[in-house]
């Protein structure tokens, strides 16, 4: 059975103009079911029109941010591994030591090596450090932010050790002091900071000339002139050779009054993120305080200095 309600009794069922109520059929005229037609569609489009574009936008964000950490955290992995190896990593060493399939390690690899950051070499394929980082470290590295670094670990040895701390670096064919501390004892060595030092006779120009390489030492030794500061100065050419091979199966640079009678000192390496020696920190202290056994006493004490400031240079380990 089926009823027709007039257009004021759908009115007032509250149907409108179109639907119906479900418990009351209704026969639709042709006219009617035309306006539906049309109709209904746009009211869909307007419902969906109103709706929000992003309903998660926030979690949408944050998801972005969290890929954008990852992939970073994962490209400073990468390129603190091929800095960390010095003769370059291959592909398949780099991605286990990473924790990433080879596919992502190699897609992130290359983009730096578009960038130039790292650098892969044409017949082995192992990666290596790029010029633009070593710029990049160059910058950042410069003696103000050096002795920025150096003064606080100078300061802890300097506690620990009861001596004046020193850290110098290269100046052409001698070493300039750059950052110093006293210690807390009597009778402290007053030399300031800015000092230039011979290489040839102090602990800490044996750290420098031991790093260089085999030619720039030969080159060192054609030019430089070995004059005495004391008595006990290393003046000839094989003892030299003899003290800096020590110094480099060491790791420590001994000066026995060699640039001053009344003066002992000890140094060690400062390396900086690619491993390379770019300064050298060590104690000085008055002979009659340090014999040459308190001297060793605190050899472990400047060489944990050493490592902790070769840290804060970005060196991952002291070899």
């Amino acid at each position: 059975m089926s009823c027709r309600l007039s257009f004021r009794e759908k009115r007032c069922y509250g149907f409108g103009s179109l639907q119906a109520r479900g418990d009351l059929p209704l026969r639709t005229s042709t006219k009617t079911k035309t306006r539906l037609k049309h109709t209904v569609p746009l009211a869909r489009k307007i419902a969906r029109s109103l709706q929000p574009l992003h309903p998660n936008i926030d979690s949408d964000a944050a998801d972005r941010q969290r890929v954008r950490v990852q992939s970073l955290g994962r490209a400073f992995a990468i390129l603190e591994e091929v800095a960390r190896h010095r003769d370059g990593i291959g592909l398949a060493e780099l991605s286990k030591l990473v924790g990433l399939h080879n596919s992502t390690a190699f897609h992130l690899a290359k983009t730096m090596v578009s960038l130039g950051y790292i650098r892969q070499e044409r017949d082995s394929k192992r990666y290596r450090i790029g010029l633009p980082l070593f710029a990049l470290a160059a910058s950042a590295l410069d003696e103000i932010e050096m002795v920025n670094i150096a003064t606080p670990v100078l300061e802890e040895l300097s506690r620990e050790t009861g001596e004046s701390g020193h850290f110098a670096v290269r100046m052409g064919d001698a070493v300039v002091v750059i950052a110093r501390t006293s210690g807390p004892g009597a009778f402290q060595l007053t030399d300031r900071v800015g000092v230039v030092r011979p290489a040839h006779c102090t602990a800490l120009g044996k750290v420098i000339l031991a790093a260089l390489r085999d030619d720039q030492f030969r080159r060192f030794l054609e030019r430089a002139e070995l004059k005495p500061s004391t008595k006990r100065s290393i003046t000839q050419v094989p003892a030299l050779l003899r003290e800096i091979a020590e110094v480099r199966r060491t790791g420590v640079a001994f000066d026995e009054g060699e640039f001053n009678l009344e003066v002992r000192c000890i140094a060690v390496p400062a390396r900086d993120f690619t491993g390379q020696i770019v300064g050298a920190i060590g104690i000085s202290g008055p002979i009659w305080r340090e014999s040459q056994q308190a001297l060793q006493a605190k050899t472990r004490a400047v060489q944990a200095a050493g490592a902790r400031l070769s840290a804060a240079f970005g060196t991952k380990g002291v070899r």
